[in-house]
């Protein structure tokens, strides 16, 4: 009896998903991981038909379709980083990815861009989604009438039928922020929140949790206001002016948006950069910059090339008839940096 992928997961300790990720060179395996996988499947007699799955895909070759909204932003770019590795793996395997790029955040460009790849025949899409019902409508039509199986990544749709979620816990990434805010900033204090586009429910889920966790840890801290920034700099800049105006005693800025730099930009023009504790998301060389200058005092990352490569490598996996996601929810870490670990 042939030996499985299971049967080798089962002697390795570990997941079919990372069985498959070792054997075929895909993905991210810890190489002691990947060599005790290998010479566990060599040592049970493993031999995958390669030839006969080469020769399926020839025949029926696998369309993933992507599409990206805020592609224009940097952490965006570094998702599409992820993307472009996992096209690169798709189509050396014979299959194709097609991709759709979207400027902010957009619902109606989104709806078009599934049904474009929908009529063009993709066998599986992968999406960033936005708060949007008509949005969850499409992906189920998708999943009940056409089988064809959606990933979100970045920010999830609750209650959609999608069949998993890339990306980092976005209200628990909130909270890390609200218990970092709680730990440096003074007593009685005001603290203000930027935040991106209300259709953005990563953007909002961060800001939810946030909220909810300084409420808790620190209900001496009055959060002023919450104001809302484009993904461009020069208007994240001049929101922080006016901010800066309306509320000179702030102490403390959570930061759960885009153009972060037009922000710290406001902190040097007004000379408040030592004064004020900001704390933002996404480890970016920009942000690094900033981070290192002192304007900001916590960046909190959240994987950007893995939330790029996962969802098209899981639909490949799953389209290919080898295995589905390992979880529902896929999620990526939270990872705090400050300048000295940089």
């Amino acid at each position: 009896m042939a030996v499985t992928s299971q049967q080798i997961a089962d002697a390795a300790g570990v997941s079919r998903a990372t069985v498959d990720r070792a054997l075929k060179n895909r993905g991210r395996v810890r190489p002691e991981v990947a060599e005790k996988i290998k010479k566990i499947a060599e040592e049970m007699g493993y031999h995958p038909n390669q030839a006969a799955r080469v020769l399926a895909l020839a025949k029926n070759p696998i369309k993933i379709g992507m599409i990206i909204q805020s592609a224009e932003t940097p952490f965006m770019q570094g998702v599409m980083r992820g993307v472009s590795e996992a096209r690169e793996e798709v189509e050396r395997a014979g299959g194709r990815v097609e991709i759709r790029c979207i400027d902010g955040v957009d619902a109606e460009q989104v709806i078009s861009c599934i049904k474009e790849l929908r009529e063009a025949g993709m066998n599986g899409i992968a999406l960033v989604p936005a708060e949007d019902d008509r949005i969850k409508e499409e992906i189920d039509y998708l999943a009940e009438n056409c089988q064809i199986p959606v990933v979100t990544l970045n920010s999830d749709i609750s209650g959609s039928k999608r069949i998993c979620f890339v990306g980092q816990d976005n209200e628990r990434a909130g909270k890390v922020a609200a218990g970092l805010m709680a730990e440096c900033v003074e007593r009685d204090c005001k603290v203000a929140v930027i935040t991106g586009s209300v259709s953005n429910p990563a953007l909002n889920s961060r800001t939810r949790g946030f909220k909810k966790m300084l409420e808790i840890l620190r209900p001496d801290v009055q959060i002023a206001e919450t104001y809302y920034i484009k993904d461009d700099n020069q208007d994240s800049e001049a929101v922080t002016g006016k901010m800066l105006g309306e509320h000179p005693d702030i102490k403390g800025i959570f930061v759960s948006a885009p153009a972060v730099s037009g922000i710290c930009n406001a902190l040097y023009k007004y000379r408040v950069a030592d004064t004020i504790k900001v704390i933002a998301n996404d480890v970016l060389d920009e942000n690094v910059e900033n981070l290192e200058k002192g304007a900001i005092n916590f960046l909190i990352g959240q994987e950007a090339h893995v939330q790029g490569y996962e969802p098209i490598n899981i639909l490949f996996q799953l389209l290919a008839g080898e295995i589905g996601p390992e979880k529902e929810r896929q999620l990526t870490n939270i990872i705090i940096k400050t300048k000295y670990n940089i």
